[in-house]
């Protein structure tokens, strides 16, 4: 037997696990409003409100119990990675739109939860960029790029009022992932792209510092024996080794490995949304490949696909497969004696 990414134990029933993934991304959303201001404390307010909303009428259709399904949390976790996956400070109805796709259309039009082929947050990740690639391009610069700081009161007129006495272009910047791939297809040396300002030591100016804290994050899971090490472990490594490998091949176009693990969603991705236990690969080889997979995918979409990060688009392709793997690569049940055992006949002990 096989558990899911989510191992549960006696003492971690639906709801426990999920306050504990919710706790686990607190030290990365921290240190996102430190770097990038408050604009995220506003986006997870509106997805969670969204969220709840839309999961209460759902449930209202289709005839289901309100209290079991709310408490549960599922619907804020699904709500916390799609708003820490979008750019923060945009317009409301984006947000609304997102949750739309995330609860309506990839959870209960499903079935509901468990159900769901596709991750519900990706699935409204990758709706907005493919329907709405300009607001979904301004995000907010760290300190020391962005020419004007914004207060938190700033920050709801912003996502509900719109553009008043501050210019969304004070405030956004080119995120280090588009900036290597402009500058790079024009030519110019990596010694001159790395000295701009979306770069900070290793990754992205300040988004280095949050994938960090999602790491933390994601050991923690670790340690509570919520997710098991297949799956963070495979992704992060189809990352550094595809990188790396592109990296060896044409220094001057592509970024080195560490440069993609801290940079955009990868560590979010690697420990809380390829984890998923609904909709990722559940033996422990399937768990390997499925990431793997993942993890190329994230690094060929960067460096030659139309969109800055490939996150989304490779957990959701693998999202897929995974029935399919997980087909080939059961584990011989105990008692069963191999081929060879069996005189090359597939027999039963």
């Amino acid at each position: 037997m096989n558990g899911s990414p989510f191992t549960l134990l006696e003492r971690n029933s639906v709801s426990v696990v999920m306050l504990k993934v919710m706790a686990a991304l607190i030290p990365a959303i921290i240190a996102h409003a430190w770097f990038f201001g408050p604009g995220i404390w506003v986006s997870l307010l509106v997805c969670s409100v969204f969220a709840i909303g839309l999961e209460t009428l759902m449930l209202l259709m289709r005839g289901r119990p309100l209290g079991p399904f709310l408490k549960d949390g599922s619907v804020l976790v699904t709500a916390w990675l799609l708003a820490l996956s979008l750019p923060t400070l945009a317009p409301w109805w984006l947000y609304a739109v997102g949750m739309i796709f995330s609860v309506v259309v990839a959870k209960h039009l499903y079935g509901g939860l468990g159900q769901n082929l596709f991750n519900p947050a990706m699935v409204g990740y990758a709706a907005l960029i493919v329907s709405f690639p300009m607001y979904m391009t301004q995000w907010p610069g760290p300190i020391g790029v962005a020419v004007q700081s914004i207060n938190l009161g700033e920050a709801f007129d912003l996502v509900f009022a719109g553009q008043g006495s501050v210019s969304v272009d004070a405030f956004t910047s080119a995120t280090a992932l588009d900036t290597w791939k402009t500058q790079a297809r024009l030519g110019k040396p990596v010694a001159d792209i790395l000295v701009m300002p979306a770069f900070g030591w290793a990754g992205g100016r300040g988004q280095e510092l949050v994938s960090l804290m999602y790491l933390l994050g994601g050991l923690l899971l670790l340690g509570n024996r919520l997710i098991t090490w297949h799956i963070p472990a495979a992704f992060l490594g189809g990352v550094a080794f595809t990188a790396w490998g592109l990296h060896l091949l044409d220094p001057g176009q592509h970024a080195g490995p560490l440069f993609h693990l801290l940079s955009g969603g990868v560590m979010l991705g690697a420990f809380f949304i390829a984890t998923d236990p609904v909709t990722a690969a559940s033996t422990p080889r399937g768990k390997l490949i499925y990431a793997g997979m993942a993890g190329l995918i994230t690094v060929l979409i960067r460096n030659f696909g139309g969109y800055p990060d490939g996150v989304a688009f490779s957990i959701l392709l693998m999202n897929v497969a995974a029935p399919f793997i997980d087909t080939y690569t059961q584990p011989r049940v105990f008692g069963h004696k191999t081929s060879d055992q069996a005189g090359g006949r597939k027999d039963t002990a």
